[in-house]
């Protein structure tokens, strides 16, 4: 058993917002907790489940914590870390070859797109 040591909130512009959690061990896992614009409501959210976890909880215990998306995929990150494995390795393994994506610049404007581009 390895209790959450640490949990830190990063805010990014212009509004992501990440979730670094640390264990007993000084293993890492990230997530993303990011409510489009809203990132103080879930930076609010974040420090009431820390009081909640922070040296209480096993972070392995993942299925038994119910926290914000930020903190679960922290966690799962965590543990496929730990265990050397990738993240969909403990999702129930790969269900395709290939995903489609797309990059985004950033900014609500034209202007702003423009400048981040």
């Amino acid at each position: 058993m390895t209790k959450i040591a640490s949990i830190e909130c990063f805010r990014l512009p212009l509004r992501w917002l990440f979730v670094k959690i640390t264990d007993a061990s000084a293993r890492t896992g990230w997530g993303k907790a990011s409510l489009e614009s809203h990132t103080e409501a879930v930076e609010g959210m974040l420090d009431e489940l820390r009081l909640r976890l922070v040296g209480l909880v096993d972070a392995d215990d993942i299925e038994h914590i119910c926290a914000a998306a930020g903190i679960d995929i922290a966690l799962w990150d965590l543990k496929a870390r730990k265990l050397g494995v990738p993240v969909y390795e403990l999702l129930g393994g790969r269900v395709r070859e290939r995903v489609r994506a797309y990059a985004w610049v950033g900014g609500d404007r034209p202007g702003e797109v423009e400048g981040q581009a």
